[in-house]
């Protein structure tokens, strides 16, 4: 003790001797430590027993005291990390985060999450801690495509997923008459719960801070972030920053003639971060989205329209959940129809539309429109879709979809009260579009960090991105990937080949958007194997990997796939032959007579037959959970078409595979096209495969490329060879 006591003061490092701890900790108790130390930048041990101290939130000390030296860190200026990390012009810099997560919205909570998850202390922050996980447009998650996302996000280890299974007041998949590629799983969300429930995982994750305040500024040194300034002049220094803004970015809601400059339901927008993008460089494009309005379900006629149904079979969203653990009461939504009345209304006011007017410039979702660019695009329908959907158990208001709108609030009245059931109807909240600064997703890296600022991570509809579950998908990629750079390990990339996420960011990141992103089945080449149901089988082992995961629920799905292999094996070794009872059931779903003997894979694989129905003749069958009997239903039935994808994907993974050298350039190429090389030098693809999905560059421009690489990597062995 005499040696730290030296060593103490030979630094010059402030300490007390027999301090009493009990003017130390907030319960007031404690005997003496034997050295008390007050260290303001760093304090050695000399091999004595030693304690650190914060601010002494819910620590008990022995009234006998503490046999060695207690370290009080809460004047350190650095390297631990237990005060508040902000600093302030004028004051002495304060402690570091590992990470700074911009925006609370659906892609900054999984960002935080995962960050969190994997070990680094987070700051959060948000405009308003009320609008954590907020639903600002439709009350649900899932949908065509969507439903993939949001089960992808989930295998990663996400929390999406484990939110509307909690929180869901109606679920049904959807697509259920086609096959099993585009069955899309979507659930109708308390919105209050959804959010509340969000909030309160974030607040029990170790490592995350949440704060209620606008970042204004990115602060970057040659090119590599720092940290961030509020709007009150705080400064957070961090490693690493996730920019996900949504569509608070410069937002301005416009209804009619009126436009105010607030974020979505009149929450503060962020009105500088887009000037600091804009000086670093970093590319800003104008979107716009919009909602319908929001109506008193008490002034609704239901008994007028057709009452839509949740599933009796229930199916989570989340792997980690049962069917048994999510059985709940569900709630009635509601379908109906616009008419020729509510048409004529539209056509009678496009002179007060913003959409017709001039007022709006920039440019919204081609896939989602409004109800006035419905009525005009498509001018030969004499109806619309129009679905009721409550927004909770907590309230009588009712979402109206499909009718999204910028119409004034007079036209609004008359127009929803021209629809069936909707005669009387009150509105609670107008409709309104909105406009919103994003980033070009061309700046970014297929991580989704950005090109020109190291450190800097972006997600969501920051991206130019639309769509809760789209902004869930990139925040959780670009969550791990921030961390994986903390941690010095190469980014998480997911192709084309392994997900609907890949697809979703190479498409951001390597096409660009003009518009509003929005995830469908269509995009996705592959989406025979990218199912809804083996999102677990293709994308947990990499969620272990990362550390999203853990071993108990890695070890659970090693289990689930061999029991599918062991399974398909016994049906298509396990025969059956021409008896009464096989003969009875064959005649009983129309299916053809046998003559002689037959696998139960080749019964599987007749249309009218599946895995469930043949059970009666499968006399050594064991029971196995529903997931595996899914699994061995579809991989056998779809077989062919599979093993037919499978073989595109080889081919696929070739192209990506071939690397591109970030140094090559590409104005030196001869026979390249002038566009090409204007786009190749703007995206900077990591690979072939990337290079020829890049509008612009031509197959032919790809040959060339080819031959270039080959010559380029057999110079560089060449020169390798040469200094050994």
């Amino acid at each position: 003790m005499e040696r730290l006591k030296q060593a103490l003061s030979a630094a010059g490092i402030a300490y007390k001797e027999n301090e009493p701890l009990s003017a130390h900790c907030t319960f007031r108790i404690g005997g003496p430590a034997d050295v008390f130390i007050l260290p303001e930048n760093e304090a050695k041990e000399a091999n004595v027993k030693y304690y650190l101290l914060g601010n002494g939130s819910n620590i008990l000390f022995e009234d006998a005291g503490y046999r060695g030296a207690v370290i009080n860190v809460s004047a350190m200026k650095s390297a631990i990390g237990i005060l508040e990390n902000i600093c302030f012009p004028g004051k002495d810099p304060a402690l570091t985060y590992d990470a700074v997560v911009v925006g609370a919205g659906h892609a900054g909570c999984e960002a935080a999450l995962a960050l969190a998850r994997l070990g680094f202390s987070t700051a959060l922050f948000t405009v308003s801690v009320d609008s954590i996980a907020l639903m600002p447009c439709n009350p649900n998650v899932g949908g065509s495509s969507k439903g993939h996302l949001v089960r992808e996000v989930d295998a990663l280890g996400g929390e999406m997923g484990k939110n509307i299974d909690a929180t869901f007041i109606q679920s049904k998949m959807l697509n259920k008459s086609k096959g099993p590629a585009v069955h899309s799983l979507r659930a109708q969300a308390d919105k209050k719960e959804y959010s509340k429930r969000m909030r309160r995982v974030l607040e029990e994750t170790e490592n995350i801070s949440i704060k209620q305040a606008e970042v204004t500024e990115l602060l970057v040194e040659n090119n590599i972030l720092v940290g961030v300034r509020t709007y009150t002049g705080a400064i957070i220094h961090c490693k690493v920053c996730v920019l996900c803004t949504g569509t608070y970015l410069k937002a301005k809601c416009i209804t009619g003639e009126i436009s105010t400059y607030t974020g979505p339901n009149g929450l503060s927008a962020a009105n500088h971060l887009s000037d600091s993008l804009t000086e670093l460089g970093i590319k800003i494009r104008r979107f716009k989205t919009g909602t319908p309005a929001r109506i008193d379900g008490n002034t609704v006629d239901f008994s007028k329209m057709e009452p839509q149904y949740g599933d009796e079979k229930l199916v989570p969203f989340s792997f980690t959940n049962d069917p048994a653990d999510i059985e709940r009461e569900q709630v009635k939504c509601y379908l109906t129809y616009t008419n020729e009345k509510t048409h004529e209304i539209i056509r009678d006011n496009l002179d007060r539309s913003p959409l017709y007017s001039g007022m709006i410039k920039s440019t919204g979702p081609r896939y989602c429109p409004s109800i006035e660019d419905k009525v005009v695009r498509f001018a030969d329908k004499n109806r619309h879709q129009v679905f009721i959907e409550p927004e909770g158990l907590y309230t009588s208001e009712v979402y109206i979809g499909g009718m999204s709108s910028s119409m004034p609030e007079d036209v609004q009245y008359e127009m929803y009260r021209s629809v069936k059931g909707l005669e009387n109807a009150r509105i609670v909240r107008n409709a309104y579009a909105i406009e919103y600064d994003c980033i070009d997703s061309l700046e970014l890296k297929p991580s989704l960090e950005c090109k020109k600022v190291e450190g800097l991570f972006s997600a969501g509809q920051a991206n130019g991105s639309s769509g809760y579950e789209e902004a869930a998908a990139q925040g959780i990629i670009a969550g791990i990937n921030a961390a994986r750079k903390l941690q010095k390990k190469d980014p998480i990339i997911l192709d084309r080949s392994q997900a609907y996420i890949g697809v979703l960011i190479d498409d951001l990141v390597t096409k660009g958007t003009n518009e509003p992103y929005r995830m469908m089945t269509s995009r996705a080449e592959y989406r025979l194997i990218l199912r809804q149901d083996n999102a677990d089988l293709r994308l947990t082992p990499i969620g272990y990997e990362v550390g999203l995961i853990s071993k108990e629920r890695y070890d659970g799905l090693l289990l689930k796939d061999e029991l599918i292999q062991k399974e398909m094996n016994r049906m298509e070794h396990t025969s059956v032959g021409n008896t009464d009872n096989v003969q009875e059931l064959l005649k009983q779903y129309g299916s053809t007579p046998l003559i002689s003997g037959i696998t139960l894979a080749e019964l599987i694989r007749r249309p009218e037959l599946d895995y469930d129905k043949i059970e009666s003749i499968d006399k050594e069958r064991k029971p196995l959970p529903y997931d595996v009997c899914e699994q061995v239903n579809i991989n056998i039935k779809y077989d062919g078409y599979i093993s037919r994808q499978m073989k595109q994907v080889k081919q696929f993974k070739k192209m990506e595979q071939k690397k591109i050298p970030s140094t090559i350039d590409y104005s030196k190429i001869n026979s390249l096209r002038i566009e090409a090389v204007q786009k190749l030098t703007e995206i900077r693809p990591e690979s072939v495969g990337q290079a020829a999905r890049i509008s612009g560059v031509s197959p032919a421009d790809i040959s060339v490329l080819l031959v270039y690489l080959e010559n380029y990597n057999r110079n560089v062995s060449r020169e390798t060879l040469e200094e050994e």
